[in-house]
């Protein structure tokens, strides 16, 4: 690893400084940041596509139990990763130790540009929309939701990690206890009859829409820099959090499948206010609306906690982003890492506005390829690292090694054909966007 990087990385693990992050958050926090990531709103969209993609409600279930499955595989991966090698830059500090520099520099650049800034206003636009359910703001009212919840969050975190976490976990309560709620409520309910069989069964275009209702969970690699006992609690955050989102997912999925029906799904262009439609009228639809802007805000307030981590390894490693490389000492925050996020964020709401396919859609399409591709390139750098090194301490090793990984990799190769192949002309914006970060990066290199 570079000399510049080494020192970027190096300080105390208890230091809480305007050089770094200290060890602020506990086992919970980093669980509840896990489960408020991944429980998203996509928990109440996408069953319906992946139930117009199977024959069986026995196989609707089991590919959702599939989904949890791929994902404890990439919970796995990541935990030896990040209990090997803790720190604030997460993947960027995988990639730096694995291909150094210039791959590294180009996935943080592609992270602040696209990745997190784009998934930051896919999920505001997803509040946006639900929002404008329970009290609308004419024609362009998700936008204005959307950048309202940006500038709200982002100023929340700039306050400091304490009032990040703490919205996280209160907000990751709400979500699970209305989740489970719904499923409560469903066994109340009569039991749809039996669906008839037929349709085509596409197995590989289901998982795609499981897996990215599944998605997120690696943002805990970012909060390594800042967990207490970090060797130890990163593995158990990311297997709770994984084993946690699993049965959520799984109950919620049963819910639907128990009171309207693999047909009733398949039909439903809002499956879980249809759900709540029977067990409650038209009240129902509201509550879910409100359950739904919960589970929206959940995911982008961790999404703009985790994200500014990388900003900010970036600001301590280059020096022309030196000015993202500074953490706060009141509040102990990356501020103008995350202020910077906020910036660019807002860009691509403005985007995905001025554009006919829609916030929601432009953003999938503007961020999938890149996502998928950098992925990928982790999982890889779990090979080359053991490499590198292999007699260093290891506080948890990746069972089955080398099939675990392998499995993983192969996961993150058929996701990023997919992505390429069934996106719009957002994923090519993305990929541009990407490509201007080369001359970038030589003229950043250039920099002491």
């Amino acid at each position: 690893m570079p000399a510049a990087s080494e020192q970027a990385f190096a300080r105390p693990s208890n230091q809480s400084n305007s050089t770094g992050p200290g060890q602020s958050l506990g086992l919970w926090d980093a669980i509840a940041m896990v489960v408020g990531i991944v429980v998203g709103s996509g928990i109440f969209r996408l069953p319906s596509f992946v139930a117009g993609n199977v024959d069986s409600s026995t196989l609707f279930l089991l590919l959702w139990v599939a989904g949890g499955a791929i994902s404890f595989i990439g919970a796995l991966v990541y935990a030896e990763l990040t209990s090997s090698f803790p720190s604030a830059g997460g993947d960027y500090h995988f990639l730096m130790r694995a291909y150094g520099r210039p791959v590294a520099f180009l996935f943080a650049w592609a992270r602040m540009t696209v990745m997190q800034t784009g998934s930051i206003a896919l999920v505001a636009f997803v509040f946006g929309d639900y929002a404008g359910q329970l009290m609308g703001l004419g024609p362009l009212g998700s936008s204005i939701y959307a950048a309202a919840a940006i500038v709200v969050l982002t100023g929340l975190n700039m306050l400091g990690t304490w009032q990040g976490k703490w919205a996280q976990n209160l907000l990751s309560i709400l979500i699970g206890v209305g989740l489970l709620a719904v499923v409560a409520l469903s066994l109340g309910t009569p039991p749809s009859p039996p669906s008839a069989g037929g349709g085509a069964v596409t197995v590989g275009a289901a998982m795609i829409l499981i897996l990215l209702t599944y998605g997120g969970w690696n943002e805990a690699a970012y909060l390594s820099g800042e967990i207490r006992d970090v060797r130890r609690n990163m593995v158990r955050a990311l297997l709770f959090g994984i084993g946690i989102v699993t049965v959520i997912y799984v109950a919620v999925n049963y819910a639907y499948v128990r009171t309207l029906g693999l047909e009733g799904i398949r039909k439903s262009e809002a499956v879980g206010a249809d759900l709540m439609r029977v067990a409650l009228g038209e009240g129902g639809a509201i509550v879910l609306s409100v359950l739904v802007s919960a589970a929206a805000l959940s995911t982008l307030n961790a999404t703009i906690f985790t994200g500014a981590r990388t900003n900010y390894a970036l600001g301590r490693d280059f020096a022309l982003f030196r000015y993202l490389g500074r953490w706060r000492l009141q509040g102990d925050t990356p501020a103008n890492a995350l202020l910077v996020q906020g910036v660019i964020a807002l860009a691509l709401v403005a985007l995905g506005t001025g554009l006919q396919r829609g916030g929601i859609q432009t953003m999938v399409d503007y961020t999938a390829p890149v996502f998928w591709f950098f992925f990928l390139l982790t999982g890889i750098a779990l090979f080359i690292l053991r490499r590198q090194a292999p007699d260093s301490p290891q506080p948890f090793r990746v069972p089955f090694y080398p099939v675990t990984p392998l499995l993983f990799c192969g996961t993150c190769a058929y996701m990023l054909y997919s992505s390429v192949t069934f996106t719009g002309p957002g994923a090519a914006i993305g990929v541009a966007i990407v490509a201007a970060g080369l001359p970038v990066l030589l003229f950043a290199s250039r920099k002491p």
